[in-house]
């Protein structure tokens, strides 16, 4: 009872935890969201439209989705993100920003390819640069959930999170509905024109100026990692006692702090819930990410418009979005994150059911406007929590490579199955497939409902 009665006189009010938006620690998050988020729906769901309007069958486009999966596997490089250096741009900006700035000018780069390619004539090159983008994208990520665990207490990481989810759903607004627009504006007609699309991802990669600005603008974090150090040197010196060349040692003890320490540490953390902890991780974003590939070839199919997609887009998902994420981390700063995770999980699943309405219904505005409002409260509430949430799993003397692993796996059996989307509606119809889509989510609800009651008990 006394504990009770402490939690609701510590617990901040409605006005304090919409203050903290005002942190400037939170606002750089908010443009970091906005780099991040961009690139994900060009080489997504905004790349299924175009390929699906130059002739690209549903098949091709569910496969092209693995191009994706890079995101999936950034775990596998996120250990040299974390520790190497850079030459002449690490003693210039830090080893977070430097990062941050290499990455961002390959996205740059890689979208220009992919908007001087034509996917009617050469798939393969455009592919590449198709890959190129997830790739750099997914190096980005690595280094701006480093730089968030690494710059504030874990107080701010709520706050923090919900601006960067902000950001990241405004910039899929605009990587989505943005691109799609730009398309249409440049279009003389409905039907496929490549040199619109080129224009429309050659502003994207303009758009990117965003996250190199922020990189200049913020400050390197000042963690130190002490703790790490200590690790290390013990290593070390242990190496250096079995009469291991002092090279060799060196590498060794890297090699133990960089990639093996990270695995080890959270499994030591969290024991025999480790496996449950993975499982939720693993499959939590499993009924919008499958869904999500196949959402814009359903409207090309339903016979949307691309100016009509964008236009119910950017009125209702901008509103939308701001509105679930900054729900989600006021949420998160009076509910448990277990609690809100739920919530966006349940939001996710309601909102596959009516997508399987609208396309029995066929085409209707008005319900569409209602499923991609939805689409985007949920996602904004799901998402802030879910980044909340492995945010606090993560040790900070590991924060690069335990994010990217959490992250990672988060998105790989997800991706793996909406890689065979296409052939499903091909199958089945769309009906059937976001009936399917919501119902594999429904079991992650079960999952959660575990984790909170053994985990809290």
């Amino acid at each position: 009872m006394a504990i009770e009665i402490s939690q609701q006189i510590n617990k901040p009010t409605w006005l304090e935890s919409c203050k903290i938006y005002l942190q400037k620690r939170v606002a750089i998050l908010f443009f970091f969201g906005f780099s991040a988020g961009l690139p994900l729906l060009l080489v997504f769901s905004t790349l299924s439209f175009w390929l699906r309007e130059a002739g690209v069958s549903r098949a091709s486009i569910g496969f092209f989705s693995w191009i994706a999966l890079a995101y999936a596997f950034k775990w596998i490089w996120s250990p040299f993100v974390d520790r190497l250096s850079i030459p002449l741009l690490t003693p210039w900006l830090g080893r977070r920003r430097s990062w941050l700035l290499l990455s961002q000018l390959f996205i740059i780069i890689s979208l220009i390819g992919m908007a001087m390619s034509d996917p009617q004539q050469n798939l393969v090159m455009f592919a590449v640069c198709a890959l190129v983008v997830a790739y750099s994208s997914a190096t980005q990520d690595i280094v701006i959930d480093a730089f968030r665990i690494e710059s504030a207490p874990e107080k701010f990481q709520a706050a923090m999170a919900a601006a960067y989810m902000t950001g990241y759903r405004l910039a899929m607004i605009m990587a989505g509905a943005g691109s799609l627009a730009i398309a249409a504006w440049s279009s003389s007609s409905e039907a496929y024109e490549l040199s619109a699309w080129s224009t429309s991802y050659f502003v994207m990669a303009a758009c990117m100026g965003v996250g190199i600005i922020t990189t200049f603008v913020a400050k390197e974090p000042n963690y130190k990692g002490t703790e790490l150090q200590q690790q290390q040197a013990a290593i070390l010196k242990q190496l250096n006692a079995a009469e291991i060349p002092t090279k060799a040692g060196r590498f060794m003890a890297w090699l133990n702090m960089a990639v093996i320490a990270p695995f080890t540490d959270f499994f030591k953390r969290y024991g025999k819930h480790a496996i449950l902890i993975l499982l939720l991780i693993g499959t939590y974003r499993i009924s919008d990410i499958v869904m999500g590939i196949m959402a814009n070839p359903f409207y090309v199919d339903m016979g949307y418009t691309k100016g009509e997609i964008a236009a119910i887009s950017k009125i209702f998902g901008v509103t939308m979005t701001l509105l679930g994420a900054a729900l989600g981390g006021v949420l998160l700063t009076r509910y448990s994150t277990y609690s809100i995770l739920f919530l966006g999980g349940l939001l996710v699943v309601i909102t596959n059911f009516i997508f399987a309405i609208l396309a029995f219904v066929g085409k209707d505005l008005t319900l569409l406007t209602l499923i991609i409002s939805m689409d985007n409260i949920s996602a904004g509430i799901a998402t802030t929590a879910f980044i909340t949430y492995i945010s606090k799993l993560t040790n900070i003397e590991f924060s690069a490579t335990q994010f990217a692993l959490f992250s990672s796996i988060m998105l790989l059996f997800p991706k793996f199955i909406a890689g065979f989307s296409g052939v499903y509606v091909d199958d089945f119809g769309y009906v059937n497939f976001f009936i399917a889509s919501a119902l594999i989510g429904v079991p992650v609800l079960g999952l959660i409902v575990l984790l909170k009651k053994v985990i809290e008990e």
